[in-house]
């Protein structure tokens, strides 16, 4: 019988150990040097040649941090943008794979940024990992941004914002969107100027924002040139200063306009005399008369520009004698039949005037109302002259037209429950005889727009309204919720807000007070003085 024998495996032996030179626990002998891991990690520092100590730079105006070799960046304390710079300024540290990393708490005063950072390397065929802290210090420098802001003439891009009125109640209207919208924070200067306000900034791409800001708020034309400043001929490499002129249409809240006949036509076919009552991306019109409204667009007026018929300056006081609804109503306007005399003719005759007004729910026998006397009037104007040519406009020129409702027992305010914010703004117009005229006609132009915050509260929803309790304390006077006594004469230069002289009782301030729920409360951060 034949047997078959399988053969046996040799037994198998394991890598021969010896044992550690420090501590005597068997290792691995094929490995090279005596000593097993734990006492290798007691033994090795891996950190040799990583800095401990290092060097921040930051702007103490703007708060950036210095990156080399030329950027300036934006970190909070403790974040992980500050985590990253720190990491990046520390030599010595491409050699070992990080770990981990966080910062150390230390005073905020200490000018001292302490990180702990832990490390990984390979030696001896074992993995070695530690655990160090590096304290960098923090030291003051400006970054150019800043020193450009102190130097005059530092700017790139300048918007000019102008408007060929006498008044300046569109620009005071606009600031007030600058402001809630935040569209300035990158200006480095702004200037006022007659006739308009320069913005400057340090960047091409911040004045194009600005642009494009004000051609969703307001109805502008802009024009763009540039100037050449230097050029390197051996990289043709050029820079340039840019301006951009923006120009509002010459068209205010409350003005008279005579329209073009062709352009009343193609609007609808309006009455080619009718009210400005409100400016937005558009100049919005209505007809006092039939309560027919148009918008008229930007790029319509600039093909035929004109000018507005007569403004707010010359408006008349009237008194409503009596007054008879007709029925069609449009929005907050009604159409009514009234019967005025002008103020000033009380004792000096009888005369009286039946027009046809849009304010029917607005006004009552008795009130005041300011308006455009245009009986016997003279106007330099090609527009007016060609709608009194006309066989089908002429007999339609009222000798009245109504603007808004007065109120003539309101005096000056001596304090407001509210207030409103102002720029900052230098003030660029020479000095000389006439800028103490100019300067109370700027302050007459902002009681007008104060007053016009009061009553038309579908403006006050563009704007920030803020309250002012402090300024009513100090004066007395107790806070009931109403709005109606009073906002801020701002200063040009500084944003800060003085309180203007309060009303009268009766039930015409009723109709002015502002609720305490449209009024925004004021912050410290605001800088503005109550």
């Amino acid at each position: 019988m034949a047997t078959d024998t399988l053969p046996l495996a040799p037994p198998t032996q394991g890598p021969p150990t010896i044992l550690c030179c420090e501590c005597g626990v068997p290792i691995d002998g094929t490995i090279a040097g005596a000593i097993c891991e734990s006492c290798l990690r007691t033994k090795v520092d891996i950190t040799t040649g990583i800095q401990r100590e290092a060097q921040l730079h930051t702007c103490r105006d703007c708060d950036r941090w210095f990156s080399p070799p030329s950027q300036w960046v934006t970190a909070a304390l403790e974040s992980r943008e500050l985590l990253a710079l720190c990491l990046r300024r520390l030599r010595g540290l491409n050699k070992a794979r990080i770990i981990d990393a966080s910062f150390v708490w230390t005073e905020p005063h200490s000018r001292r940024v302490r990180v702990k950072i832990t490390v990984q390397q390979d030696h001896a065929g074992a993995i070695v990992q530690q655990t160090f802290q590096v304290e960098y210090i923090v030291q003051h420098y400006q970054c150019p941004d800043c020193a450009k802001s102190y130097t005059h003439n530092t700017w790139r891009a300048n918007v000019q914002v102008r408007q060929k009125v006498p008044h300046k109640r569109t620009f005071l209207y606009l600031e007030q969107l600058i402001l809630k919208m935040n569209a300035h924070r990158e200006t480095i200067n702004i200037k006022e100027v007659d006739a308009g306000i320069d913005f400057f900034f340090a960047q091409r791409n911040s004045a194009e924002k600005f642009v494009d800001f004000l051609n969703s708020v307001a109805p502008v034309r802009v024009k763009k040139s540039q100037q050449l400043i230097s050029m390197d001929v051996h990289t043709s490499q050029k820079s340039y200063k840019f301006n951009y002129s923006v120009e509002l249409v010459p068209i205010c809240k409350d003005d008279l306009v005579a329209l073009p006949l062709r352009l009343a036509n193609q609007l609808a076919n309006v009455a080619p005399l009718v009210l400005c009552h409100r400016i937005g991306t558009a100049v919005n019109l209505i007809d006092p008369q039939t309560l027919r409204t148009a918008d008229l667009s930007t790029h319509v007026f600039w093909r035929q520009p004109f000018q507005s018929l007569a403004d707010v300056r010359q408006l008349t006081e009237f008194v409503i004698m009596d007054i008879e609804l007709l029925g069609p109503e449009k929005g907050r306007y009604a159409l009514a039949d009234a019967t005025v005399r002008r103020a000033a003719d009380f004792g000096v005759n009888d005369e009286e005037y039946t027009v046809r007004t849009h304010l029917g729910h607005l006004l009552h026998p008795g009130d005041n109302a300011l308006g455009y006397f245009l009986s016997g009037a003279n106007f330099n104007n090609a527009q007016l002259d060609a709608i009194q040519e006309s066989p089908k406009y002429s007999s339609q020129i009222p000798d009245v037209i109504l603007v808004k409702k007065s109120y003539p027992k309101r005096k000056k305010p001596k304090s407001r429950n509210w207030k409103l914010r102002r720029m900052a703004r230098e003030d660029g117009q020479e000095q000389g005889p006439r800028k103490g005229m100019e300067r109370s006609g700027e302050e007459a132009d902002y009681e007008m727009f104060l007053r016009d915050v009061e009553e038309d509260a579908e403006l006050r929803q563009a704007m920030d309204v803020y309250k002012a309790e402090r300024a009513r304390e100090a004066n007395g006077v107790p806070l009931n919720g109403a709005g109606a006594n009073g906002a801020a004469n701002g200063a040009s230069g500084a944003e800060e807000m003085e309180g203007v002289e309060g009303g009268s009782d009766g039930e015409d301030e009723e109709d002015l007070e502002i609720p305490m729920d449209e009024l925004r409360e004021e912050f410290e951060s605001m800088d503005i003085e109550g």
